[in-house]
């Protein structure tokens, strides 16, 4: 009889820590470090924060990407139909008590309707800390950076008037190393799904990344650790013939995790996507020399990822993209967004025209964040898949 293998059972329980995390939308695990700590938590919406400089103020930064299949009960009655789904959602969990762990919200300037969301929750919770951080499109120091600083510091001075601790340099620069500690592992975690995607499926990626939304940063930091030694002593796992594909448009309302699995059933192996771009939307670490406001500023104007959020001043819409296709060997691109996202749709025109210049396959197909429904999808990705494996050298 074979004994069972310990570091399948560490894994598993691993992912099962990470899932419970994932679906636990009143964020139990914030209510027990704020009794632990006393410490402020804030909540902030996808794409980016300063996650850095809330925690070098006491604060636990929180990823709030809405309720998921939570049931909208009185969220729709704030927002018209022919939106996304992510801010009705968001508003349902926090009239239903959800978010009552919450000492603020911080709206980074993602779309027209998150700055309407940032608006509503003044409105709704006025005794409670609300921000709409209006990050820059003009990312020259002198004039975007500038205006970058002022806005964070405007925020710094919001979390000291809530009960935050009052933003020191030494603070946030070692801030700055505990994320750049955790953002190394999480470039590792990455590249070893690029180089070996069977190792690390997408759904165990993503869960994995979710709890960093959740968790302190040196706990994730641990998390990260541990499941990377426990997939690296992982024999069983092995490689499967499956089309190698990049997915984009998801960097907003975060796709339901069965949609992620139904995709890699489907014949795909996902080398590279932008769920959660928090965690990678600086590529490098910020540097620790010199005043570290200047070096998180800086970070942001010239070291981001390309986002439907950000103004690309020079160069070709979608150029990025077909230069990470060509970095992660994949073969297609899956167009994958949420209905109604206006960043996203509005971008796909022109990333599509990119793509098909460079002669790369694509599909698309969108969701929303309670769809529960795959069988369709699953088709087209299946389809996709084959269409690669078996007509990609014609």
């Amino acid at each position: 009889m074979t004994k069972p293998d310990p570091s399948q059972a560490g894994l598993a329980a691993l992912i099962a820590r990470a899932e419970t995390l994932y679906r636990e939308t009143d964020l139990p695990s914030v209510s027990e470090w704020k009794e632990r700590t006393g410490g402020l938590a804030v909540g902030f919406m996808p794409i980016w924060a300063p996650r850095a400089m809330l925690a070098a103020q006491g604060v636990l930064p929180v990823g709030v990407v809405g309720g998921g299949d939570v049931e909208i009960i009185r969220g729709d009655a704030y927002f018209q139909s022919y939106i996304c789904h992510l801010p009705r959602s968001t508003i349902e969990l926090g009239l239903n008590g959800s978010l009552d762990c919450l000492d603020g919200m911080i709206f980074p300037a993602i779309c027209d309707v998150i700055r309407n969301l940032s608006g509503m929750w003044n409105i709704l919770f006025p005794g409670k800390l609300a921000h709409y951080l209006d990050v820059p499109q003009d990312f020259d120091n002198r004039v975007g950076g500038v205006f970058f600083r002022h806005d964070l510091e405007a925020l710094s001075q919001k979390l000291v008037d809530a009960g935050a601790k009052p933003l020191t340099d030494d603070a946030l620069r070692e801030s700055l190393e505990a994320y750049n500690r955790n953002a190394a592992l999480v470039r590792t975690a990455y590249e070893l799904r690029r180089t070996e995607p069977w190792k690390v499926p997408t759904h165990e990626l993503y869960l994995m990344m979710r709890a960093g939304l959740v968790l302190p940063v040196d706990d994730h930091t641990a998390m990260l650790k541990e499941w990377l030694a426990l997939v690296d002593a992982d024999e069983t796992r092995r490689p499967m013939d499956q089309a190698r594909v990049l997915l984009t448009g998801s960097f907003c309302e975060q796709p339901p995790i069965g949609l992620i699995r139904t995709l890699e059933r489907a014949g795909c192996y996902i080398v590279d996507d932008d769920f959660l771009q928090v965690h990678r939307f600086i590529k490098n670490d910020v540097s620790l020399d010199g005043d570290p406001m200047d070096a998180l500023v800086d970070s942001f104007l010239h070291d981001a990822l390309e986002s439907p959020t950000r103004y690309v001043a020079e160069g070709e819409k979608g150029a990025d993209l077909v230069q990470r296709v060509e970095e992660c060997d994949a073969e297609g691109v899956l167009f994958c967004a949420p209905s109604f996202c206006d960043p996203a749709l509005l971008d796909q025109p022109m990333t599509v025209a990119a793509i098909e210049r460079a002669g790369i396959p694509w599909t698309a197909f969108k969701y929303a964040e309670n769809t529960g429904q795959f069988a369709v999808i699953r088709e087209q990705a299946g389809t996709f898949a084959d269409s690669i494996k078996l007509w990609a050298g014609a």
